[in-house]
C-alpha cells in the first residue's frame, strides 16, 4: 500500500490495478462509489493526482515500518490490539468466505498463485474479526 500510485487508480472506471509481490498473480479490482468519492475528495485537497498516494506530513514516501507503527497505534486506540497491516487481508479474506464468496473467487481476488493459500481462510471463524466495521 505504501508504493500505491496514482496511476494505479482509475477513478472514471472505478477500478484499481493491484501489483503483487512475493509470487501473489497481479489483478484488478472494482472500487466501490463511496471509495471513489473519497479518494477525488483526497486528491483535491491533497493536490496531487500523479505519484504516491499516501505520503506523509513532509511530502516524502511513507515506509513500510513508519505504516506499521501508524496501524499498531490506530488499532490499538480503536481496537484494544495491535493489529499487523497484513491483518486487514486475512480481515478481508476472512469476510468474503464467511459472506460465501466462491472460495476460487476468493483466491482470485487475493491473488493466491496456490489454492491452498486460500483454503486456510476457511479454518478461521470470523470472531477475531468481530468488530470490523464494513
Amino acid at each position: 500500500m505504501v508504493t500505491l500510485r496514482w496511476s494505479a487508480i482509475d477513478l472514471v472506471t472505478h477500478e484499481l490495478r493491484v501489483n503483487r509481490i512475493k509470487g501473489s498473480l497481479d489483478g484488478t479490482h472494482p472500487l466501490q462509489g463511496s471509495t471513489v468519492r473519497a479518494l477525488k475528495r483526497y486528491q483535491r485537497q491533497d493536490g496531487r493526482s500523479s505519484g504516491l498516494v499516501f505520503v506523509n506530513e513532509r511530502g516524502t514516501p511513507v515506509s513500510v515500518d513508519g505504516f506499521r507503527r501508524m496501524m499498531h497505534r490506530l488499532s490499538e486506540q480503536v481496537l484494544g490490539v495491535k493489529w499487523h497491516p497484513h491483518a486487514l487481508r486475512h480481515a478481508c479474506g476472512v469476510l468474503l468466505i464467511n459472506s460465501g464468496v466462491d472460495l476460487r473467487i476468493v483466491q482470485q481476488y487475493l491473488g493466491h498463485a496456490n489454492i491452498q493459500n486460500t483454503v486456510a481462510y476457511t479454518a478461521l471463524t470470523g470472531r477475531p474479526f468481530e468488530r470490523l466495521v464494513f
